[in-house]
């Protein structure tokens, strides 16, 4: 089908829950996609920060295609190969002792959730239920982590909302300190706001926030549902800090565009999941487990890291060139190749532009560019993207 026929069935059958562009994607490969037409675009937005090893990489594929002629799925009433394998290399590489499984960022983000309101029901005593988000965040799409979300655009329309949840502004240590009370069970925190507009919170603030939850006996939540996975440069973004949760949530990269999620915890938190407290029938199948042991090996031994360190401090020099030419951007903003670039103008129209020559990136909060490519990308896709970008801006 071409480009138009394809969206015009997508106009007739799937829900309207997203503003789609009109782009038919049929084919990737590393830092590349193809539409229905043929036309070839360079993917700086990568499924939102899923391909971190880029479009149809083989080490996923050839690992996805092995495990699904070998074991695809059995239930998790039995011990399962692949998924010990997975939960050892991320505990071995975390704060972390034990994991849970599951299939996306908002159902770790669930489970993250329970799990510190079962451990408070049976450490805290039966009046600490509550979490406190951060103003302006995201976590997901449920009832639970839509009101955990610190933004009321998202929450819109589906009252009554569950209760137990209460905000602070985020990077505001003080604000935090006052939002913790006698009720609170668990902080819940991203390390950097993604959907809230790439926000890089000031030094120190993390271990603020970890010296808050210890001085008032609550438990710290990190979602890291977007940086985690090597997306600043690091395994995961709390370790920039020294500090570290007592939970913290991934999904994103972890399968590289196969769904799989998991929550990570302490031994002293994760022993109030026992049998039947949670379950998830797809979570750490074998299919998933395979291509996370996929991810892992790249960016542990193929040098994954040291080339988002490297590209990523680069893109963010070359973006600040163009802040220097053109006076509508406001600030280049991030960290690894998780980058923001705040305007003065509504970014949309940048964002079509950028399509319609061949660069795929999006804009959140109206006005803020929001780069999260492939962890694969040369300084060559640097250059061709700013290029792109700069053209957009100056015709504007």
């Amino acid at each position: 089908m071409t480009t138009e026929e394809l969206i015009s069935n997508s106009n007739k059958y799937i829900m309207g829950t997203y503003a789609r562009l009109p782009v038919a994607l049929v084919r990737g490969e590393g830092v590349r996609v193809w539409d229905a037409d043929g036309k070839e675009y360079l993917d700086f937005l990568a499924g939102i920060a899923v391909c971190a090893l880029g479009h149809s990489n083989p080490l996923v594929s050839a690992a996805i295609c092995a495990q699904a002629e070998t074991l695809m799925h059995v239930s998790n009433i039995y011990h399962i190969e692949p998924q010990i394998r997975l939960a050892g290399l991320l505990v071995e590489n975390s704060f972390a002792d034990k994991v849970f499984f599951c299939n996306s960022g908002a159902e770790a983000n669930e489970a993250a959730i329970k799990l510190a309101r079962k451990y408070a029901h049976e450490h805290m005593g039966g009046n600490r239920y509550r979490i406190i988000s951060m103003r302006n965040s995201f976590h997901g799409r449920t009832l639970a982590t839509l009101t955990a979300t610190g933004q009321e655009r998202f929450q819109k329309g589906f009252d009554p909302l569950p209760t137990g949840f209460g905000y602070a502004p985020f990077d505001d240590l003080a604000s935090l300190d006052r939002a913790v009370t006698e009720d609170v069970c668990a902080v819940l925190l991203e390390v950097i706001q993604g959907e809230g507009g790439v926000r890089v919170p000031q030094k120190g603030y993390l271990e603020g926030v970890r010296r808050i939850c210890d001085d008032k006996g609550v438990l710290l939540i990190l979602d890291e549902v977007q940086t985690g996975m090597g997306r600043t440069g690091d395994l995961f973004a709390y370790e920039k800090s020294g500090v570290a949760p007592d939970i913290m949530t991934l999904a994103k990269a972890l399968g590289n565009g196969f769904p799989v999620g998991a929550m990570l915890a302490t031994d002293r938190v994760a022993v109030s999941f026992t049998p039947g407290s949670h379950a998830s029938t797809f979570g750490g199948n074998p299919l998933a487990m395979a291509a996370g042991l996929a991810v892992m090996d790249a960016l542990l031994h193929r040098g994954v890291l040291d080339n988002c360190r490297e590209v990523g401090a680069y893109f963010r020099d070359r973006l600040e060139g163009l802040k220097r030419e053109h006076s509508i951007v406001r600030e280049i903003r991030g960290r690894g190749l998780m980058i923001g670039v705040e305007l003065s103008i509504e970014g949309a129209d940048i964002v079509k532009g950028c399509m319609e020559r061949g660069l795929l990136l999006n804009c959140t909060c109206g006005n803020i560019l929001r780069f999260v490519p492939p962890l694969i990308i040369t300084k060559g896709d640097v250059d061709q993207a700013v290029a792109i970008l700069g053209g957009v801006m100056q015709e504007l």
